[in-house]
């Protein structure tokens, strides 16, 4: 499909996929308004460690919190993607559980050993059998509306957790940050949106390239979490495979790996996610990074986050690559919102579930 037809994007894209995605700004904005109105129990001020509980689109809200305000969060934060607590979890603790559908079942059973244990629960999530349980058990739940897939969400997943924390004094408020970085996207939307040409596309020229390649997202400090949801994003709105390496880790071992099996750097291409408030000493291993790339003649590409705020740098990245993604699926006439394969793997574990 020629990416300057955008009018033909809506005969593949059937749910408006493209509309959620150049969205983000207002969802922003209006997860922070509904994360400032949440009330939590004065207790849940002085938890001795936070563990954030999701799988898919709502754990890359965790990651994304945990990166950003980790250099200045006055407890540990945990991000679990599964069925179980780490040993440290105890009444002190604060668990917050999120679940778009409310029906995640690796996190419903999370949040039932965090009762068991007697932690402090939040719940994140439009409704389902952990709004349920949390009227149950009595713990707080926050619940927020959202027509679209969970990975689409991630304005709420992402906020509401930072405003919980906020809320309660676990990282400064950042609501002069929250505005910043819905105008800086605002202004991406309009640079690398459906009706900007591929000539002066970033998105566009970027999924042109990687249209016939296997994507390999590099990032490191900030962009490692936004590398991973770069991933994500071609997993499932491309249906194609991707894969994700953090540095420096990377430069202990997948720089040598470049050589086997033959021919298949010819088939790969590697995206270098860049932010100006990582440590020094990364902005010098993307750049070596890139050099031995170009020895094993393995194309590559650089994304610069833009803005100044962790929240804005990581967001800024992110968007670039949710609109890469939307547009390598228009290449290839693949609807973003088809979940045949995810619909087929949750039907198969139920009737295994019901044999037993």
């Amino acid at each position: 499909m020629d990416l300057d037809a955008p009018r033909r994007f809506r005969t593949v894209d059937r749910t408006g996929a493209l509309g959620r995605i150049l969205g983000l700004p207002d969802q922003l904005r209006a997860a922070w308004s509904l994360g400032q109105s949440m009330h939590l129990p004065s207790e849940y001020s002085d938890a001795s460690d936070i563990v954030i509980c999701g799988m898919g689109g709502s754990a890359i809200g965790g990651d994304l919190a945990r990166a950003i305000v980790e250099p200045e969060a006055r407890v540990p934060l945990a991000v679990v993607r599964g069925y179980d607590l780490p040993g440290f979890v105890s009444p002190s603790s604060l668990v917050v559980l999120s679940s778009f559908s409310g029906t995640t079942e690796e996190t419903l059973a999370a949040g039932d050993r965090a009762l068991e244990v007697g932690a402090r629960v939040l719940a994140l999530t439009t409704g389902g059998t952990l709004a349920a349980r949390a009227a149950e058990s009595g713990f707080p739940v926050v619940r927020f509306a959202f027509d679209g897939q969970p990975r689409e969400a991630i304005g709420y997943s992402l906020l509401l957790m930072l405003g919980s924390l906020a809320r309660r004094g676990y990282v400064r408020d950042c609501t002069d940050d929250v505005e910043a970085t819905a105008l800086l996207l605002d202004a991406i939307a309009g640079e690398l949106g459906p009706e900007a040409p591929a000539e002066r596309n970033q998105a566009k020229r970027l999924a042109e390239r990687l249209h016939r390649k296997v994507g390999i997202i590099y990032g490191g400090g900030l962009m490692g979490v936004v590398a991973r949801r770069w991933k994500g994003q071609f997993n499932e709105n491309a249906k194609r495979w991707a894969f994700f390496e953090e540095l420096p880790e990377l430069n202990h071992n997948a720089i040598l790996g470049y050589q086997f099996p033959s021919g298949v750097a010819a088939r790969v291409m590697v995206v270098i996610l860049s932010s100006t408030l990582g440590h020094p000493r990364i902005a010098l291993r993307e750049a070596v990074t890139s050099e031995v790339l170009d020895r094993w003649e393995v194309e590559a590409a650089r994304v610069e986050a833009s803005g100044n705020s962790a929240l804005e740098q990581v967001l800024s990245a992110m968007f670039v690559g949710d609109l890469v993604s939307y547009y390598l699926a228009m290449l290839d006439d693949v609807d973003p919102s088809d979940i045949e394969t995810l619909a087929y793997l949750k039907a198969r574990l139920a009737e295994a579930t019901s044999e037993q």
